[in-house]
């Protein structure tokens, strides 16, 4: 058997990565994205510092296997650059491939089995951050933003258990929201300790928007007075800034992991893959200490909202186009579809014509020049990422990425075309899932015949051709029938305005196919 990547045991010629003395963040969210951005930020932070006490502790949600991916490996793992350039530096190891090994992971625990060690590492007066990547879906919000408390139930009543009787043994966390709020609670028991909270999530003032659905959380499992002593420490101990982070991560292939695997003579089963291109801005508001990210990069600001803007506006806003447009194309990864001169024109009419003209420029910003980077970003091959994969979560993507946009473009009296075709696309391909996986249809390229990959899925199978549709096949061939598209983009939480000539231009752009 292949011997596994150790810091103990390195290759030969192989630069050793940092090694924290104690964890100083807990991350929940730990899968490949996080492990090629932030974790690289607060490894190249320590090692231009020598301040080793950013250790991170890694909390994996949905299952064990990125804890047992690192574990046996000390939490040591190698990010591989793909498309890097001949002048990088690290280890190549194929063609534009280059590997870097990053230290900065000191465990990772799996709530499942181990919640009282997370409360623990939480509550610990050695910590100082908590960061969050848990995706836009796992912050258990409602269609108008609020918390979903029913999602989180289980985990509110174990915060009301534990705050009742503080040396019982915890319930098992099963939401990142209630785990984050359940280790709040616990620190505050522990001594007040100030902690900042810092997401990392695609969400407009994501800060402001966690510290909300904490407080909600608070509310809901502590109602009255018995909340007052949490409510008052996280008022005067604890700060949520705002971020944006961006860099693709793709999934990692098995030929990568061979690739590693001869060119260090052992096997890396956390190996994650990244672009050359990396960014983080940070609010500058901390409760305490933080790692010197600024030495590895990061833009520390008093103002993350320009740079948030135009990131979801114009990065993501044009990943979801392309993705949904490549898939009903039958391109399988991004860099097929923005190499399709059709689905090219609509991302630069919707990145030229309606994003750009909404955005305030951060200074010394050139969005035009950040906007063809964009598109040169998607065509690198090496990336992989799948239309289907980008595809996913739409209803909680969409309101993000391209709501502010258009609303944006309908109160200055334009109907934005770029948007138009999105939501089109958008639409299309909810039906063409839907049908598949009632076996009327074929499903889109990396499909699994199982529907759409939403949160509110079952809303929208719903609105999905009416029985009277299903019998006379009405778009089951392409586009969708035009009242089935209007209830679309008619979901309640899904768009912030629409107006008939909206309405007309996404119908327009529903049966061009």
């Amino acid at each position: 058997m292949t011997d596994r990547l150790r810091r103990d045991a390195l290759p030969e010629g192989v630069a050793a990565p940092v090694n924290p003395e104690r964890v100083g963040i807990v991350h929940l969210g730990i899968g490949a994205f996080h492990r090629a951005h932030q974790a690289v930020y607060t490894e190249r932070a320590m090692s231009a510092t020598g301040d080793l006490g950013w250790g991170i502790l890694g909390v994996t949600q949905r299952s064990a296997t990125v804890r047992d991916q690192l574990r046996p490996q000390g939490g040591v793992y190698g990010v591989l650059t793909a498309g890097a350039t001949a002048s990088s530096h690290g280890l190549v190891v194929g063609d534009d491939l280059r590997l870097d090994l990053v230290g900065a992971v000191v465990d990772v625990a799996y709530p499942a089995e181990e919640t009282a060690r997370v409360l623990a590492a939480v509550a610990a007066p050695t910590t100082h951050v908590v960061t969050l990547t848990i995706t836009e879906k796992g912050y258990a919000r409602l269609p108008g933003g609020g918390l979903d408390v029913g999602r989180v139930r289980a985990d509110l009543d174990a915060l009301a258990a534990e705050s009742s009787m503080p040396g019982a043994s915890p319930a098992p966390a099963s939401s990142a929201i209630g785990l984050l709020v359940r280790g709040l609670a616990a620190r505050h028991r522990a001594g007040d300790a100030p902690l900042t909270v810092l997401t990392c999530d695609n969400m407009v003032d994501n800060g402001h928007v966690l510290e909300r659905l904490v407080r909600e959380a608070v509310d809901a499992a502590l109602p009255g007075s018995e909340g007052d002593d949490l409510r008052a420490y996280l008022d005067s101990r604890v700060a949520f800034p705002c971020s944006m982070v961006d860099r693709i991560a793709p999934a990692t292939t098995p030929g990568q992991r061979d690739a590693v695997e001869r060119a260090l003579g052992v096997r890396d089963e956390g190996l994650v893959v990244g672009e050359p291109f990396a960014q983080w801005v940070v609010e500058d508001r901390f409760a305490g200490p933080r790692p010197a990210w600024e030495h590895a990069g990061a833009t520390l600001t008093s103002d993350v909202a320009p740079y948030e803007q135009a990131k979801l506006r114009l990065l993501n806003g044009t990943h979801s186009l392309i993705a949904y447009a490549g898939a009903l194309a039958g391109h399988a990864t991004i860099a097929e579809a923005v190499a399709d001169p059709h689905i090219a024109g609509h991302a630069r009419t919707y990145l030229f014509e309606d994003a750009l003209p909404t955005l305030s420029p951060p200074d010394g910003a050139d969005l035009r020049a950040y906007g063809e980077e964009i598109l040169r970003r998607f065509a690198n091959p090496h990336t992989g990422h799948t239309t289907i994969q980008v595809a996913m979560d739409g209803t909680q993507k969409i309101p993000f990425r391209w709501g502010g946009v258009l609303a944006d473009r309908l109160e200055a009296g334009r109907v934005p075309q770029g948007v138009s075709f999105a939501l089109a696309s958008w639409a299309r391909f909810v039906h063409r899932r839907t049908l598949a996986a009632r076996g009327q249809g074929a499903d889109v390229p990396g499909g699994s015949c199982d529907g759409v990959d939403d949160p509110r899925a079952e809303e929208l199978a719903a609105l999905v051709g009416g029985s009277d549709m299903a019998t006379s096949g009405a778009g089951a061939a392409g586009a969708p029938a035009p009242e089935e598209v209007r209830r679309l983009i008619e979901l309640p939480g899904l768009l912030p305005a629409t107006n008939e000539a909206l309405v007309e231009a996404v119908l327009e752009a529903a049966a061009d196919r």
